[in-house]
């Protein structure tokens, strides 16, 4: 076990973090030199190797987060990297092990060489895949597991429609559900269709030439990770008792009675337990990752300028790589 005596020894240096002091624009994160923190109970200290960059870094930079963030604050949740401390009361990790997850309920403080995590929140990194691939996970496929199983409550046999079925999330739910013997009516663009077939949808619908509506009826739950209109629709294809489970924004819950379903928004809850079972699926080779953009930890404002469209970006999940 590391003593505390331990802890304040290996810290005692600073680091580079990239900060926001005032919500904005991607030209509002700067980078600083900070004291590397000491992890305390329940808490870790992870060395970082690789830092997922997700739209909700952008809410939390832009002052639009769910939750709230006193400033200043280090952006970024995901993450993965080593220990290099552990506080009191961690024992399923120790110093040196190779964990990935997510640093804090907050979803702060990755976005530098060291970030503190609470220890509920990370687990053993997948062996079979490295420090960028694993850090582009923990977010998007939690939330992706969470809203089938957890929020709409689905089961073998069951219909699920999964809008935005080629995006981070979106791709993840696909696979989710295909391995658990759903039926998969899923949304996406003619260029992805093919992709989320093979992902494991029985329907794709090209939402640019095609109505949803036309090929789902009745079905269990709807998973909206894209809102507005899209989420709207929705409503008329679930059957009675059914739900829309959104990522994305708060459903209409007047149309949500007057249609007899059920219709929730939440906040993803990653935990060490949801990561070991997705690490054992990657190692298995059940689950296909999807890292897009790989950038250096000081290209910061470019993956957020990214984010916001601003500048072209590959496919997949934006990851920053820590030297």
């Amino acid at each position: 076990m590391t003593t505390s005596a331990e802890n304040v020894a290996k810290t005692d240096k600073t680091m580079k973090a990239y900060r926001v002091h005032a919500f904005g624009p991607p030209e509002a994160i700067i980078q600083e030199e900070v004291e590397i923190p000491a992890p305390g109970k329940d808490e870790v200290l992870i060395k970082v190797h690789a830092a997922g960059v997700g739209p909700w870094d952008g809410w939390i930079r832009s002052g639009n987060s769910a939750l709230p963030q006193p400033l200043p604050l280090t952006l970024g949740s995901d993450l993965s990297g080593t220990i290099e401390a552990v506080g009191e009361g961690v024992t399923h990790v120790a110093c040196g092990d190779a964990v990935y997850g997510v640093t804090n309920p907050r979803f702060i403080g990755a976005y530098a060489q060291y970030a503190i995590a609470v220890a509920g929140m990370i687990a053993a990194k997948p062996e079979s895949i490295g420090h960028v691939e694993a850090a582009s996970i923990p977010v998007i496929a939690v939330t992706a597991k969470q809203a089938l199983f957890d929020q709409a409550k689905l089961t073998a046999g069951q219909t699920a429609l999964i809008h935005g079925a080629a995006g981070n999330v979106g791709a993840y739910a696909v696979q989710f559900a295909h391995k658990a013997g759903l039926k998969v009516i899923a949304t996406a663009s003619g260029g992805d269709i093919d992709t989320v077939k093979r992902l494991g949808a029985d329907v794709v619908v090209d939402f640019r030439s095609q109505r949803f509506e036309d090929f789902a009826r009745d079905v269990d739950a709807v998973i909206d990770l894209v809102g507005g209109e899209t989420q709207t629709r929705s409503f008329a294809v679930l059957k009675q008792g059914g739900r829309l489970i959104s990522a994305v924004s708060q459903p209409n819950q007047a149309l949500a009675k007057a249609k007899g379903v059920e219709a929730l928004f939440f906040l993803v809850n990653v935990t060490t337990k949801e990561l070991r079972d997705i690490a054992a699926m990657v190692n298995a080779g059940e689950l296909e990752t999807n890292v897009g953009d790989v950038l250096p930890l000081d290209a910061a404002i470019t993956a957020h300028e990214m984010l916001e469209g601003k500048r072209p970006h590959a496919k997949g999940k934006i990851v920053l790589q820590v030297a």
